[in-house]
């Protein structure tokens, strides 16, 4: 027996993007239920990104999930790039006005569930068999099942949250949507240890032996990464090697404040740029992971989710209050201008800062004068600056 629910947005995904969208559109006093196939205390543990843009501040602000964001949360006026131990400073608040604040994806997912609970939101979690339907009807659904119980919602909008692996987008149809990817020949191994940072602000170095990052969650806790080859196991990865690779590609300036200590994760994550278009189908929208993906150079995964959120968020409260469909039926366009281009922000930063396997010496020697022009241009830094910080939204 198939028990059936309604709601005016059914929200797949609960991760940041579905508890944000949640949260706002609550505000507006729009009825949502929010799903996903893992439990809270999952979702919560996820290791994600740190380096929050000044418009997902702002959007923390709105949804009044922000308090402790700005109690315990960083905020930061620049970052470096180096090159094989030559630095250049990024001046993003004499640049742009603007700042960058380190804050965890993971407290910021906390301080969200933290706010609906309050507010009685309705969440089913541990679901299986996902699947929506009657996309471009006037009352969509969505099927699966939870507990045993075979569970339908029926809603007037669809938002698809689940991300790169989720249904949402597998439920438009093939001759409808288009994809474009770049698979990157290399991952991420990242660290977290309980150790000062080795700088207040973060590090983006580029080395003969490959990609180095130095980041933090807080002023007592580094988020450190090298890249290595998407092939590797973790396992082969000692803490002793992590250690000695990262301080040769940070640089002897930089690496001469480094605390070394056991870490307490460590995981490798491989790296792609996706798009998928459109980011409608009838009465489903696609927010943040499950319509594109940025390699983590530059920070703007969670960001450009949170993009799309505050848009989809403004198109609904428009349609809810007014009657009126301008912003939802531009949704789709207006938002995959912006992803394309933090897609190319992110592709170019991956591109400088990386070693490509098959890269030629022409192309070595490329990376470098466009890293020296750098520092002698300020246009050029102001560039890297307006992106870092975050384009407007729309």
């Amino acid at each position: 027996m198939t028990k059936t629910i309604t709601t005016s947005v059914c929200i797949i995904g609960s991760g940041p993007a579905g508890l944000l969208l949640s949260q706002l559109l609550a505000n507006e006093e729009i009825d949502t239920i929010l799903l996903d196939r893992k439990d809270r205390a999952y979702i919560e543990g996820r290791i994600r990104a740190g380096v929050l843009e000044q418009g997902t501040v702002t959007a923390l602000e709105e949804a009044g999930a922000a308090d402790r964001l700005h109690r315990e949360g960083l905020p930061h006026e620049g970052f470096e790039l180096a090159f094989d131990g030559e630095r250049h400073r990024i001046d993003l608040t004499g640049l742009t006005g603007k700042t960058v604040t380190v804050y965890g994806q993971t407290e910021m997912t906390k301080d969200l569930f933290e706010k609906r609970m309050q507010q009685g939101q309705r969440f089913f979690f541990n679901v299986d068999d996902v699947k929506p339907s009657d996309l471009k009807s006037d009352r969509p659904r969505v099927h699966f099942t939870h507990e045993g119980q075979h569970v339908t919602v029926e809603c007037d909008y669809i938002a698809g949250c689940d991300g790169f692996h989720g249904v949402s987008r597998q439920a438009i149809p093939a001759d409808v949507l288009r994809t474009y990817e770049r698979v990157y020949p290399f991952g991420w191994l990242g660290i977290l240890v309980e150790k000062p940072p080795v700088s207040h602000e973060l590090i983006y170095a580029n080395h003969d032996r490959g990609f180095a990052l130095a980041s933090m969650r807080s002023n007592t806790r580094s988020r450190y990464y090298i890249q290595c080859d998407a092939s590797d196991d973790v396992a082969d990865w000692s803490d002793d090697r992590f250690w000695e690779e990262f301080a040769t590609r940070l640089g002897p300036d930089a690496a001469a404040s480094l605390q070394t200590g056991p870490s307490f994760e460590k995981s490798i994550a491989p790296l792609r740029s996706f798009v998928a278009e459109p980011m409608r189908y009838g009465n489903l929208f696609l927010a943040g992971d499950s319509a594109h993906i940025v390699p983590p150079t530059g920070a703007k995964g969670l960001n450009l989710a949170v993009a799309d959120v505050r848009l989809l968020h403004r198109a609904l409260a428009l349609h809810y209050r007014h009657g009126k469909d301008d912003l939802i039926d531009a949704y789709s366009e207006t938002v995959l201008r912006r992803v394309w281009k933090v897609e190319r922000f992110s592709w170019q930063l991956s591109t400088l800062m990386h070693q490509f396997p098959e890269n030629s010496d022409f192309e070595k020697r490329m990376q470098r004068a466009e890293f020296d022009y750098l520092r002698s241009s300020e246009a050029a830094s102001r560039a890297i600056a307006e992106n870092y910080v975050g384009l407007p939204l729309d």
